[in-house]
């Protein structure tokens, strides 16, 4: 890395299947990563006690990404300790229905999340990263918010709406060193995959014909927070085996 200080990276959600592999994948590429966790710390604490057993810098939070003053207070804590360079929104929600059975509360907080959250955790951390001349903000969507998909117009809307807020701030943040891109993934194995996608769903689906691994979709965020990755930005790039 250019700078002899230790860059710190936050992933929102690092203690799921999606974020646990994009923690470990920016750990070994030599970032002090803050795991984030909802609300239970055990699952971010057993990462962060994994990642330090192989002599990587981790630690673990917890806050609803959904609320903003919580997030701001430990975001501001955080703070206290120097930059963060890199913030992964990957907290999300799925909470499907169809949209003419949907309830109020179903549609505000899978878009509170998604959406709010991602205002929640970056606001805060954009000027210090400025102050510094590099940055990277990495959002994690779905090829939902590209395709669309049945009962899934909340989660739809959340993440689409990523995609027109990270083109933004990556006009806004770029003369700063500071780069936003969205990452899409399709069908990914895990817990939120398993019961949703069948293998014969799959087979239907994906023209890969198989599930992507929660490492391929890490693979990509870990090129995006490099600095191999400076002249990238603004973009939603899909990891998603052909599906669009």
């Amino acid at each position: 890395m250019a700078e002899d200080k230790v860059r710190r990276a936050l992933v929102t959600g690092g203690s799921g299947d999606l974020g646990g592999a994009i923690c470990r994948a920016l750990a070994r590429d030599g970032f002090a990563v803050i795991v984030h966790a909802n609300s239970g710390l055990d699952r971010a604490q057993a990462l962060v006690d994994e990642l330090r057993e192989a002599g990587q810098a981790a630690e673990a939070v917890a806050f609803d990404v959904a609320d903003g003053e919580a997030s701001r207070s430990a975001i501001e804590r955080l703070l206290e300790a120097g930059p963060i360079q890199v913030v992964v929104n990957n907290a999300g929600i799925h909470d499907d229905a169809p949209m003419a059975g949907m309830s109020a509360e179903q549609w505000r907080r899978v878009i509170d999340v998604s959406l709010h959250g991602f205002f929640n955790v970056t606001q805060p951390t954009l000027l210090p990263m400025a102050r510094t001349r590099w940055g990277r903000v990495i959002s994690v969507s779905s090829v939902a918010a590209v395709l669309g998909n049945r009962g899934q117009t909340n989660y739809a809307a959340a993440k689409s709406a990523l995609h027109g807020a990270t083109r933004s701030l990556a006009r806004e943040m770029a003369s700063r060193g500071i780069t936003a891109n969205v990452v899409a993934p399709g069908v990914i194995a895990g817990n939120m995959a398993a019961d949703a996608f069948p293998p014969e769903m799959i087979k239907a689906t994906v023209p890969a014909q198989r599930a992507g691994t929660p490492e391929e979709v890490a693979a990509l965020v870990a090129f995006l927070a490099s600095d191999a990755a400076g002249y990238i930005n603004g973009q939603v790039i899909g990891v998603n085996g052909g599906m669009g």
